[in-house]
């Protein structure tokens, strides 16, 4: 799910619930740059972690 990753995409970490919404920054290969409600700019490796897109954030 990874690749589909655009900037200004939301997302949510899927064990890391305490960061969180997230907004994607930018996906050069499977490093993604999200930053965080709480966590503030974070970069994923891809590889490791498949991040969770929210459609939407109020639901």
């Amino acid at each position: 799910m990874n690749e589909i990753l655009e900037p200004g995409m939301l997302v949510r970490h899927p064990t890391e619930a305490g960061w969180g919404l997230g907004q994607v920054q930018s996906r050069i290969g499977p490093r993604i740059t999200v930053n965080f409600e709480h966590a503030g700019k974070v970069v994923i490796d891809g590889r490791r972690v498949e991040l969770v897109v929210i459609i939407d954030p109020d639901a």
